[in-house]
């Protein structure tokens, strides 16, 4: 699966790269900045990935409520997350392979009701 993740620490960006790929996904990271080409580049990300995971302590409200359109409009899933690190980023991962296995993410890109509880328990 291909993750967009908008915001967080960006010293963290390599190692979430690094856990997606050993657990068999693709990460893209964004900063959330929305300034400039900002808006442009967040714009493709959420149209290249799959699942928009959206960390909004460290995100501008403009950051967040753009993702949050891009996605919907474009029919992605989403997860909304105070804060998150290294450990918590492994667990989703962990949580996404569970609900795939559950069928709630589909080979297509779609995705079932229930995935947001299924990930939040991460």
């Amino acid at each position: 699966m291909r993750i967009g993740w908008i915001g967080g620490v960006e010293r963290y960006e390599v190692q979430l790269e690094r856990l997606a790929k050993a657990a068999g996904h693709e990460l893209e990271y964004h900063r959330g900045d929305v300034r400039g080409r900002g808006a442009q580049s967040l714009e493709g990300l959420v149209e290249r990935c799959q699942l928009i995971v959206i960390v909004t302590e460290t995100n501008s409200h403009g950051a967040v409520q753009l993702a949050r359109k891009l996605a919907r409009q474009r029919g992605r899933g989403t997860l909304l997350l105070r804060k998150s690190g290294i450990a918590r980023f492994a667990r989703l991962l962990e949580a996404i392979d569970q609900a795939t296995a559950q069928g709630l993410f589909h080979a297509d890109g779609s995705m079932s009701s229930g995935y947001e509880a299924a990930l939040l328990g991460a």
